[in-house]
């Protein structure tokens, strides 16, 4: 009889299996040291049914990583990738995080040129380290590699753009996200920013750009009509803010909840579900609130050609991905679809018998009989 292994250890989600040497019968086996990824092997073996376009983009399948500390290295994303990821977004390379780290090292009595010196030395430094990401990415994944970047300056999104497509990413991502609270600004000025900050970007880089927005917009189809027409490839819907929360005994402002729920979802499908069918010839994917494959298939449905996630794999590990594509696999089969373009926006604003349910505001009769059930206990 073979005997078990004789050491396991498992590092980040690999296990690394010794097997002693062991005797059965007249049988020997050697001493062996092989790698297993076990939570990462997909089960499916013909997922081609999966395939899909975004953003100009052909992906294996619509579950993209999105931007965050799972794809912060070049060994991250090929695990991701390995995992069955359709596509990863980069860490975002963020101009502010750079403005910070330089406060932090200067104080108010510094030369203004001493700080000026500093900013750009740690420019150069974080942008290299960021070109290097790209680079080392793309030299090790076949899946798409999306960068992504978020800036304060207009000349910034530019040059950062140029040099992340000369590096060889397959698209950018431009975070635009960030808090419309000027009492002074203009009607459509926080709106017109993402126009300005989309036209520049693309006047300077010819691979597909990707807006991925906020939900505080007044009317996220007539932007997504001009970012259209401005020349993006993709919108995302949405981007999550950070969450503040107050500690009522210490009075201090903290942090709120980190990662997306399932409640999230609700939002991005609905908007999702109007703009796809107002707004044509542009890639819709939703972001927040994609928690298993049936939220995958919710978001095809309402007419997203991917979804962005992060927080179900940080809860989940990397085999949330091969589970959540094994459900939508299975729902196809039941539903008689050989493809993904087969029911993409099957319900979105397109059909009449949609709209109410996504146009709908105020619950009307969804309370019906909630009081008078409280009522009777």
């Amino acid at each position: 009889m073979v005997n078990p292994p004789c050491g396991m250890d498992a590092v980040r989600g690999n296990f690394f299996v010794a097997f002693g040497a062991c005797a059965a019968a007249d049988l020997h086996i050697k001493v062996i040291m092989t790698t297993f990824d076990f939570r990462n092997e997909h089960k499916c073996t013909d997922m081609s049914s999966l395939n899909t376009s975004f953003a100009g983009l052909e992906l294996k399948n619509p579950i993209v990583v999105s931007s965050s500390s799972l794809t912060d290295s070049a060994e991250g994303c090929l695990r991701l990738e390995r995992a069955g990821a359709g596509a990863v977004v980069l860490k975002s390379l963020f101009e502010e995080d750079i403005v910070r780290r330089t406060e932090s090292l200067t104080d108010e009595a510094a030369h203004t040129e001493s700080a000026d010196y500093l900013q750009g030395y740690l420019r150069g430094q974080m942008l290299g380290d960021y070109l290097k990401l790209v680079r080392e990415s793309k030299s090790l994944c076949k899946i798409p590699v999306i960068a992504s970047i978020c800036c304060r300056s207009a000349g910034e999104w530019t040059d950062f753009a140029r040099m992340i497509e000369q590096e060889g990413a397959d698209a950018l991502e431009l975070n635009v996200m960030s808090l419309a609270s000027d009492k002074a600004a203009a009607d459509g000025a926080f709106e017109q920013r993402h126009v300005e900050i989309l036209a520049a970007v693309k006047r300077s880089v010819s691979i597909p750009v990707i807006m991925k927005l906020g939900a505080n917009l007044s009317n996220p189809v007539s932007l997504i009509e001009r970012l259209r027409g401005y020349g993006a490839a993709a919108v995302v819907l949405f981007n999550r803010p950070y969450q503040t929360d107050i500690d009522i005994e210490k009075m201090e402002y903290v942090s709120g909840k980190v990662l997306s729920d399932e409640s999230d979802l609700s939002n991005s499908l609905r908007w999702t579900g109007i703009a796809s069918a107002a707004v044509k010839n542009i890639s819709y994917a939703i972001s927040g609130g994609v928690h298993s494959g049936e939220a995958v298939v919710k978001a095809l449905l309402a007419g997203a050609s991917a979804v962005e996630v992060c927080s179900a794999i940080y809860m989940a590990g990397d085999a949330w991905i091969s589970s959540a594509l094994e459900t939508v696999e299975k729902w196809q089969e039941r539903h008689g679809f050989d493809s993904v373009a087969g029911y993409r926006g099957r319900m979105n604003a397109a059909d009449a018998a949609h709209v109410d349910r996504l146009e709908r505001m105020q619950f009307l009769k969804y309370f019906e009989g909630f009081g008078n059930a409280h009522h009777h206990r």
